[in-house]
């Protein structure tokens, strides 16, 4: 599988056939899901006088497409429903948890520091400090990994770090002219001073800035951008759709089989509980096909359907130093080991977060891709993911842009998002990192693995990558 998949991305365009038996491969190596299976033995990522830093459980609440059920929620309501549900599953005691790190992208205003918000909504003691951060896609990846600093710094034992977004309802603010008038109009001390102000006010000033999923350094959105980094790498439009059914396909198995177990219940206020991700929707190449560009037109290649659609949704997880975890009495899931960040060009490069940050994480861990049993990459777009791909099977790119000699190497598909990813199981922006990360854990475990690699691009043209390591069974 590997060489085939190492053939096709050479001699991209790849063919229907090819795409074909790459789905049918993923598919069949499920059948490996049915019973879990003792994981190899390998040398352990743990390093003399550095706290391990474990994972002890991480959940979410159903990602659900933008304008259903979440719609009449606010989003520090879906970071409170998070962090509930990882209180019932663990039945951590509240006022253990020494921190909590939240991640989000488009803040409410009322409530900026969502993860203070959520926190005292979720019953944790006032005396429990939060924070929240953000950085594009990967907010609630730089919540574990701050999480995970603070930890190994001696500075905590508990953190519970996690993400959210809600994209049903984001803000929209009153055009600058129109809210400098209404700034000085608050401070204006006589009627004549009032009026004189009003009588400033022109049509135009009514206008909304409408909020847009652009890049301020470039006005470009990351559609266009993805657009363009398929065209780069030559990524057809048939390969992008089947790459996105490749996706679906495998989350609805996932879900089907119970597989996707970080997903806990939320009884929406006024509403039916939700209880499964609802942007689960394989279709058909024919159906596909049918979809017009949306970002590019009238020849781009990006769709609504390869690409992930905006989503409402939040995860939690909790992570704590192991000596803490085996004390009170918790089994752990994964180790958090080595971890980077990178940024290049956000412009031509906006998506390639992945490709720079594997063989990063890799040597800092003393690892290769072929020590990898699990990998868990963000899909943005189906154009992004092959690209990536693509860019990581190159020695030209290596060389021309990575100063490296030689390629990093592509992972294979049958080891690649088995269970789905964000084209399927949805993209809450500050919310995806935590699903990624607590996704390999699970993996890991069913499959017999040792290592997980979780990687992600974001705007802004940054990237993460991650080193999960399976807790001894």
């Amino acid at each position: 599988m590997s060489s085939m998949l190492s053939s096709a991305l050479r001699n991209l365009p790849v063919s229907s056939a090819w795409a074909a038996g790459a789905l049918a491969r993923s598919l069949s190596c499920s059948s490996q899901f049915q019973a879990a299976v003792q994981p190899k033995t390998k040398k352990t990522l743990g390093k003399t006088g550095v706290k391990n830093v474990v994972v002890v459980e991480g959940v979410r609440i159903p990602f659900l497409q933008s304008g259903t059920s979440y719609a009449d929620l606010m989003p520090h309501d879906l970071a409170r429903a998070a962090l509930q549900g990882l209180l019932t599953r663990t039945s951590v005691p509240q006022d253990v948890v020494d921190y909590i790190v939240y991640g989000t992208v488009i803040q409410e205003v009322k409530t900026s520091n969502v993860a203070r918000e959520a926190a005292l909504g979720a019953g944790f003691s006032d005396k429990t400090p939060a924070h929240t951060v953000t950085m594009a896609c990967i907010s609630s990846n730089q919540a574990m990994t701050t999480g995970v600093g603070m930890i190994a710094a001696g500075q905590c034992d508990v953190v519970v770090a996690g993400g959210v977004e809600l994209m049903s309802d984001v803000p929209i603010r009153h055009s600058r002219k129109m809210r400098k008038t209404m700034l000085t109009l608050n401070r204006a001390k006589t009627l004549g001073q009032k009026l004189s102000l009003i009588s400033k006010i022109r049509p135009d000033y009514f206008a909304p800035e409408l909020p847009a999923v652009a890049e301020f350094s470039t006005s470009e959105t990351m559609g266009h951008s993805a657009d363009r980094l398929a065209a780069a790498f030559g990524i057809s439009r048939r390969e992008q759709d089947e790459y996105a059914l490749r996706s679906h396909t495998l989350a609805k198995k996932a879900q089907d089989e119970g597989l996707l177990q970080d997903v806990v219940p939320f009884k929406v206020p006024g509403k039916d509980t939700v209880t499964k991700d609802n942007g689960i929707r394989p279709s058909s190449m024919e159906q596909m096909g049918k979809l017009k560009p949306a970002f590019v037109k009238p020849y781009g290649t990006v769709t609504a359907a390869n690409s992930s659609f905006l989503t409402d949704g939040a995860s939690a997880i909790l992570i704590m130093s192991e000596e803490k975890a085996l004390a009170m009495g918790y089994k752990p899931k994964a180790y958090l080991r080595d971890f980077v960040y990178v940024s290049q060009d956000p412009k031509d490069q906006l998506l390639l977060g992945p490709t720079y940050a594997t063989p990063k994480v890799l040597e800092k861990a003393g690892l290769t891709l072929s020590d990898i049993d699990v990998f868990e990459f963000h899909e943005a777009f189906a154009g992004q993911i092959l690209a990536n791909l693509k860019a990581m099977e190159s020695d030209w790119f290596a060389q021309n842009y990575m100063g490296r000699k030689s390629k990093v190497g592509a992972p294979p598909l049958d080891k690649f998002n088995t269970w789905g990813g964000s084209l399927s199981l949805g993209h809450p922006f500050g919310a995806t990192g935590c699903r990624l990360v607590i996704t390999a854990a699970h993996r890991l475990k069913k499959e017999g693995g040792q290592y997980g690699l979780v990687a992600a691009c974001a705007a802004g043209g940054q990237g993460h990558a991650m080193i999960v390591e399976l807790y001894p069974q």
